[in-house]
């Protein structure tokens, strides 16, 4: 059976970008990407193609009228994507068992199914936190199984750990993939397997400068190195001694692996020598983005941006499996 060279990617929910690029560097290629966050948006932009992706209310969207959005002459092969996550994550203290957010992933599962009865989708790629899984979400995640098998595809799912795919964060995450029944009825996905090198902390940023300090009005261009090396002015003693504990001053090791990237109300990880909170580049690195891609945006736009991401290495490693299913 011969082998896929990639193809053409319908993605939802496209946040930052980290899993499209993460596909493009296996070969495909997004050609139509929808957010709701404008930010976002301009990131996906201004990395993987410009007016590729357009500020779009998911939730809302009538199937049909979201089809006429395509661009004409494409012919997708897969859908991409990771819905908002932060009604099933165990981070999110107040969560709430009727967040909207919650049925995000539903509305995934009713655009795959008009999509794949359009253009015959070859696959699906959807992601979300691990905590989908657990006790307290799983008869949601099984509907969610349920309705993306309805749309007409064989389904795979495990909880894979960022670290195994040599990107310096221990981030686990659920993978769903789904093969069409039709295309591929006899066919199974293998999830990919466990990288034995660890990447750490120093491998990831120790060469990096010292970043600037966000001051009010400041400008991409005035922060040199990279327009996202720029963090917090470190106003708390915890900072300014050098020290750092608890949930919101967690600081970092040189020689390990980072907690997960996902930070709230600006509580980013403190960098391994205390003095300061890690910069949105060092976050970035941490997610395993390349130094050449930029977040656009304010700096709370970036904290979401990079917090929400998928790591592309993560990204990667799932598309190169499936590269040697497609046909």
């Amino acid at each position: 059976m011969a082998k896929s060279s990639g193809g053409s990617l319908i993605s939802l929910f496209t946040g930052a970008g980290g899993l499209d690029y993460g596909f493009s560097l296996a070969g495909f290629k997004t050609v139509f990407a929808a957010d709701y966050s404008k930010e976002a948006v301009d990131t996906f932009n201004k990395n993987l193609g410009d007016k590729v992706a357009i500020k779009l209310d998911l939730s809302k969207i009538k199937p049909v009228d979201f089809i006429k959005k395509l661009p004409a002459g494409e012919a997708p092969i897969g859908l991409i994507g990771g819905p908002p996550c932060q009604g099933f994550s165990r981070g999110n203290v107040f969560a709430d068992a009727d967040d909207p957010r919650n049925t995000l992933p539903f509305r995934y599962a009713t655009l795959l199914d008009a999509l794949n009865k359009k253009f015959k989708l070859h696959f699906f790629v959807f992601e979300n936190v691990a905590d989908l899984t657990g006790p307290k979400h799983i008869k949601r995640f099984n509907r969610i199984v349920n309705r993306l098998r309805k749309a007409g595809f064989n389904v795979f799912f495990e909880v894979l750990n960022a670290a195994d795919y040599s990107v310096p964060q221990r981030r686990k995450r659920v993978f769903i993939v789904g093969l069409n029944n039709n295309l591929y009825p006899d066919a199974k996905f293998s999830f990919p397997p466990k990288i034995k090198k660890i990447k750490t902390v120093s491998d990831a940023i120790a060469h990096l400068p010292t970043p600037q300090f966000y001051k009010r009005g400041m400008m991409a261009e005035e922060i040199g190195y990279h327009p996202n090396h720029w963090t917090m002015m470190p106003k708390s003693a915890k900072l300014k001694n050098g020290l750092s504990s608890g949930r919101s001053f967690r600081r970092l090791e040189w020689n390990e692996i980072s907690p997960t990237v996902a930070y709230g109300n600006r509580e980013i990880h403190v960098h391994p020598d205390g003095g300061r909170r890690l910069s949105i580049l060092e976050a970035m690195l941490l997610q395993g983005f390349p130094e050449s891609y930029k977040l656009t945006g304010n700096l709370s736009s970036q904290v979401t941006q990079v917090s929400n991401a998928v790591p592309p290495p993560m990204a990667k490693a799932i598309a190169k499996q499936l590269k040697e299913i497609l046909v």
